[in-house]
């Protein structure tokens, strides 16, 4: 051992890769090493099998297996057969004991009288499951999983077979999900907390450039297969994120044979989608790929009424919006199994997207310095996106059960070039500096860079070790040239236009240990330390500007360490208390970042500010899971610290002019204390009933550089979904949501609730499905509040979304029949191969 150490200490001194990667590969080896040496202990008895179905000789993944003491039934552990059927009890103490395996669709199968002795190894064979009859055949094709599913550190929520989301995007199917909400923007908020990482596939997706928000809405519905939520993450997943992280995972078919899928959907204000899935899967290779065309046009308005308190004057700004994309995504991958244990994927994602984005604002002046009257701003913004994202997974299974090595890597690119045309007409001529018409010109360029180490190695059943090295590197060029009215005709407008270079690099080492203190008592420490660097360069346009004036660069550079420590006491089978402590950051990004002045409204101006620092969050959480044979309650309570709270301030207000300029800055301290109920009940065979209420007390701290007051309040939300068969064929959807009025660092938030409906008839032998669904029936969701900030009052209230209605149909052709080992192996390729050490 002394002599491995010495090697790597004498590789590391002769290495001249950067600093985090040298220290990772130190440390990551190092533990590689401790692992090889702990798994030396000598082993203890164990009791081995095979589950194989008894009419193909197939053996049987996903079946659940259930070590019970002879005679008495008295449950010891249990576990799930992994792609190959096998079952292993590991650490079995001597005595005489009972296996028993169930799986729907087959006979329970008990194994009486298993005699183990000390130290010794007890191997059944194979444990035939018998099918049960036309059951089996059922499930296999049509069976779909429960909406909603525990993880042992997540909430995982099956949306494939949401009714009300078909024809709509991602966003819509987020806004489904308990403990999330989406607001006017799409943006999506968990627990209250907008600041929430979001992963497509287990990773951070370079097709969402750096708005993520404006990605989802492009991302049809049809092609998320389940939506995971951690709200609390330990020290294996990357860090990013306030609230914790929501992980959306695409459909990927591995069917044997050739087989596919096509739909359609059309509805209100000409919205249509259309997209076609195909899919070819041998012993060794899989084939597949995919095509959707999106046309998603938004049409929603709002209002926005601003008070300078010094004068007492009031603009009164009425909006009418609409956003039109017309997206195009191709999926295209290859999978190849290379013997039992070694899985080698390439896949690739191409996205091309046109946005259109038109707003109408009616303003009205009362009491201002220089305005009169009314004046009417005509915004036509056209925007062309391309992207694209390739990735290499591979995985690499060992002899000893569970061990395994997975490595990722990903580049993606997202660019974008657009022209923003403002046109304002005045009731009465203004004076002073007042445009009547604008035209920006942007452009944006994106690449991210992702690549990943991850190590898993069992030492018994809750026994284990995991380390990883991740390093990640996202680059961003934003570019605008703003030209402006003037008596001489459209001018250069130097102050809003800037050439702005962005580098963010993360490289983080981590290493999780999980184990029991008894039977029912288990612990899991982690830590992870993360070096991160943010370094920005403003170019700035003016001409004449010196040459030392021209570039202003800023740089963010810091160290941190980040624990986390799990605590879980079981209460006999599926019930379990939770403990847990994990720290935390959110950086800033993109345009929070960038001091480009948004003008789109010329009375209300935004800007980024490069000098954010990083929130510095600190999450504890107590959760209690109890489950009987229908119903299923997890609940939750947390505490929430951040430091260094992020916010859009108001920095400036001109008295004479009353435009106001809103920047980002770090303001204070947030404190939030929460309660999350989470419910599923099995009315009958026929109903099913998904609940969740979220209750939390907020305290920001306040501000007197900024001028915040401190501001405190109690907020909650609450959420059901309903399922109702009214026959094998035809089933009913329906959602209620209500988000109480919320407590903001500078004000409080209005409420807000919607109802939802679908109908799914199946059709054609069940390979097609017609669907009809109608979204806001009540034609009520919207968003806003009121803030008041360095003596402005403002009230706002947006609708994004007015309700609509859509009609889809879908039809799946060739061999649907998954074979069982594939169903366990599905879910880990869903990650794109890497399973979850994607996060």
């Amino acid at each position: 051992m002394r002599q491995i150490i010495q090697m790597l200490i004498f590789q590391y001194k002769h290495m001249r890769f950067a600093s985090g990667i040298r220290i990772g590969y130190l440390i990551l080896l190092s533990i590689f090493v401790l692992s090889l040496d702990v798994s030396a202990q000598a082993g203890k008895a164990s009791i081995s099998a095979v589950v194989v179905d008894e009419t193909s000789g197939d053996p049987v993944g996903f079946a659940s297996a259930a070590l019970l003491v002879q005679g008495s039934n008295v449950y010891i552990k249990g576990m799930q057969t992994i792609d190959d059927g096998k079952v292993v009890f590991t650490d079995i103490a001597p005595g005489s004991y009972a296996v028993r395996i169930t799986y729907v669709g087959y006979k329970d199968h008990v194994t009486e009288n298993v005699v183990v002795e000390a130290g010794k190894s007890v191997n059944l064979g194979k444990i035939l499951l018998r099918p049960v009859g036309e059951l089996l055949e059922e499930v296999v094709v049509q069976g779909t999983p429960p909406a909603m599913e525990l993880g042992i550190d997540r909430k995982i929520f099956n949306v494939a077979e949401s009714t009300l989301s078909v024809g709509g995007t991602a966003t819509d199917l987020l806004a489904n999900v308990p403990s999330l909400q989406v607001d006017m923007d799409g943006t999506v908020s968990l627990r209250g907390s907008s600041s929430v990482r979001i992963l497509i596939n287990g990773r951070e997706s370079a097709l969402a450039g750096s708005d993520v928000a404006q990605f989802l809405q492009s991302l049809p519905a049809n092609s998320v297969e389940r939506i995971e939520v951690v709200t609390n993450p330990s020290s294996k997943y990357d860090a990013e994120g306030q609230s914790g992280i929501i992980n959306i995972i695409l459909k990927k078919n591995t069917y044997l044979g050739f087989n596919g899928s096509a739909n359609f959907s059309g509805g209100s204000y000409n919205n249509y989608l259309a997209g076609a899935n195909l899919n070819f899967r041998n012993k060794n290779f899989n084939y597949y790929g995919g095509y959707t065309f999106n046309r998603r046009n938004m049409v929603g308005g709002g209002v926005n009424n601003t008070e300078l308190l010094a004068n007492n004057s009031l603009t009164n700004n009425v909006s009418e919006n609409s956003r039109l994309g017309l997206n195009h995504n191709v999926q295209l991958g290859l999978d190849y199994y290379l013997g039992e244990k070694t899985f080698i994927g390439v896949a690739g994602n191409l996205s091309i997207r046109g946005n259109d984005r038109n707003e109408d604002l009616f303003y009205n002046y009362l009491n201002h310095p220089q305005l009169s009257g009314s004046s009417s701003r005509f915004s036509r913004q056209d925007e062309d996106d391309f992207g694209y994202e390739i990735a290499l997974d591979v995985r690499r299974d060992f002899a000893h059960e569970g061990e395994e090595l997975l490595a990722n890597f990903t580049f993606g690119y997202d660019g974008e070039e657009g022209v923003n045309a403002f046109n304002q007409d005045y009731s009465a001529p203004p004076s002073g500096m007042y445009e009547l018409a604008r035209i920006n010109d942007t452009k944006e360029d994106g690449r991210n860079v992702n690549v990943q180490l991850d190590y898993v190695r069992p030492f018994g059943e809750n026994h284990k070790l995991e380390a990883g090295y991740r390093t990640m590197i996202r680059r961003s060029m934003d570019y605008q040239y703003s030209q402006v009215d003037s008596t001489q005709g459209l001018l250069p407008d130097y102050r809003v236009s800037n050439d702005f270079d962005m580098t963010s690099s993360v490289h983080a080492l981590y290493a999780n240990y999980q184990n029991k203190l008894t039977d029912k008592l288990g612990y899991q420490v982690g830590l992870r330390a993360e070096q991160a660097y943010l370094d920005t360069e403003l170019g700035l346009l003016t001409p004449g500007l010196p040459t030392d004036e021209r570039t202003i660069t800023g740089q963010l550079d810091y160290f941190r360490v980040y624990p986390s420590l799990f605590l879980t006491q079981e209460f006999g089978d599926k019930n379990q208390l939770q403990l847990s402590y994990t720290r935390r950051v959110s950086r800033p990004r993109g345009w929070q970042v960038n001091p480009f002045v948004d003008v789109s409204d010329n009375l209300n101006h935004r800007q980024g500010n490069p000098n954010l620092l990083p929130e510095d969050i600190h999450s504890f959480e107590l959760g209690y899971t109890k489950t009987w044979e229908s119903l299923l309650v997890t609940s939750s309570v947390y505490h929430r610290i951040v430091n260094d709270v992020t916010q859009p301030i108001i920095q400036e207000v001109d008295e004479n002019t009353g435009v106001t300029l809103m920047q980002w800055q770090n303001i204070s301290r947030n404190e939030s204390t929460g309660l999350e109920l989470i419910s599923r009940l099995d009315i009958s065979k026929k109903w099913d009933v998904m609940a969740n209420v979220n209750a939390f007390h907020t305290r920001f701290k306040g501000s007197e550089e900024f001028n915040v007051e401190p501001s405190k309040g109690f907020s909650w939300n609450a959420n059901a979904t309903t399922n109702y068969r009214f026959t094998p064929l035809f089933s009913l959807q329906a959602r209620f949501e209500y988000e109480a009025p919320r407590i903001m660092a500078q004000g409080k938030g209005i409420d807000n609730y919607v109802i939802d409906a679908g109908l799914k008839l199946d059709v054609l032998n069940r390979k097609g499905s017609i669907m009809f669904n109608a979204r806001d029936l009540l034609n009520q969701r919207r968003f806003g509040g009121y803030t008041q900030s360095n003596g402005v009052y403002r009230y706002f209230e947006y609708r994004w979304m007015r309700r609509t209605f859509m009609l889809s149909f879908s039809y799946r052709f060739g061999n649907q029949t998954l074979k069982r080992e594939e169903r366990k192996r599905n879910g880990a390729e869903d990650f794109d191969g890497g399973g979850e050490q994607q996060f």
